[in-house]
């Protein structure tokens, strides 16, 4: 389980003041004794379907790969080699939240959270070393491909002392976009409805499409397994985060397993506008994974490229791809994996909550 999401347990459990198990580990278990190996299907055609195909060899790193950012299991934000999966140099040494972190366009500067207290803080510090800066109140930034917005959450930390003294926390939930030049902030909150309904969207993930404007967002679950859902929110004219409506869309889970009971556990855009997607299955209760999917899938949910098969007992997140498209990461657990163009994953590291390309 990583820094952050030890900080906010469900709100449901939270609500009730009670101890709620291990929640990352929880939607991973599975009861497997080994994970699944994983492997690259292509599916012809480019669409449709979940049938296997022929595995395609695993790419290892060649040194032509850019570089990675990441923050380690005991808080420190770090430069990875990406060949060996070492670190090369600690930016920040302690504190830094995963799941999430994120790289200006020009590679000159890296965003990130830490906790304060009750609450979370976004701030910056210089790719090559240096001072932070403090940005404000909020955790998972993500920086537009242009450089010019800064998007991040304000969410409350639902943790034994945290839990607001409010009878609103679903008015608590903000996504929040940052003119970076201006410092002029749009917020987007939860819709009435549900606000009112006592089971609020935390968001997991945030990831710019190469236009930045629209980004997705990946809420996570609210009660046992259910909940986790990836958003299309077109920022322009978007007046909410979740809920079909006015700018907002649902990316639809497709394909095999069971669709109905498989969930999408964070996605992120590609530089060509499809998705590179965790699907995982199955949700409902109990919690019983018996698959974790990474997919590339177009903004109807369609599968267009299978990358991997992932470990079943394993959490599958802090998904990152490159300028370029060429080069996707993740991890699995707190191992961190990196392919080269689609191709099967090679794990080059270990000891990780978040990473991301430079």
């Amino acid at each position: 389980m990583s820094a952050r999401a030890r900080l906010r347990t469900p709100l449901a459990a939270a609500l009730l003041l009670a101890a709620p198990a291990t929640f990352i580990a929880a939607c991973g278990a599975s009861g497997s004794s080994s994970p699944n190996p994983t492997v690259t299907v292509t599916v012809p055609g480019g669409s449709g379907g979940g049938g296997l195909g022929n595995s395609t060899p695993a790419a290892s790193p060649s040194g032509g790969e850019p570089g990675i950012v990441a923050v380690t299991t005991g808080g420190a934000l770090v430069r990875v080699d990406p060949s060996s999966g070492s670190a090369t140099q600690t930016l920040v040494p302690s504190g830094v939240l995963g799941d999430e972190i994120s790289v200006s366009p020009d590679g000159s500067t890296v965003y990130f959270a830490v906790a304060q207290g009750c609450k979370a803080q976004v701030e910056s510090v210089p790719a090559s070393g240096g001072s932070p800066t403090v940005i404000g109140q909020g955790e998972l930034p993500a920086i537009s491909p242009d450089g010019s917005k800064l998007a991040f959450t304000i969410e409350p930390h639902l943790t034994q002392g945290c839990v607001p003294n409010t009878p609103n926390l679903g008015a608590l939930y903000k996504l929040v976009i940052r003119t970076v030049t201006s410092g002029a902030e749009q917020v987007l909150p939860l819709p009435p409805q549900v606000q009112k309904g006592g089971l609020p969207s935390p968001i997991s993930h945030l990831s710019w499409a190469a236009d930045s404007t629209r980004l997705a967002v990946s809420t996570f679950a609210v009660q046992d397994n259910e909940g986790w859902n990836v958003w299309i929110v077109d920022t322009s004219v978007a007046k909410y985060y979740v809920q079909p409506g006015a700018g907002v869309t649902f990316l639809p889970v497709t394909g095999s397993p069971t669709p109905q009971r498989s969930y999408l556990r964070e996605g992120i855009f590609l530089p060509d506008g499809d998705l590179f997607i965790s699907r995982a299955c199955c949700g409902g209760v109990p919690i019983h994974n018996t698959s974790r999917l990474m997919w590339v899938v177009n903004t109807s949910g369609s599968l267009v490229h299978q990358v991997a098969i992932g470990f079943a007992n394993l959490d599958h997140y802090s998904l990152a791809a490159d300028a370029g498209g060429q080069w996707l990461l993740y991890l699995a657990g707190h191992d961190l994996y990196v392919s080269q163009g689609g191709n099967r994953p090679s794990q080059i590291g270990s000891g990780f909550i978040a990473a991301t390309w430079q």
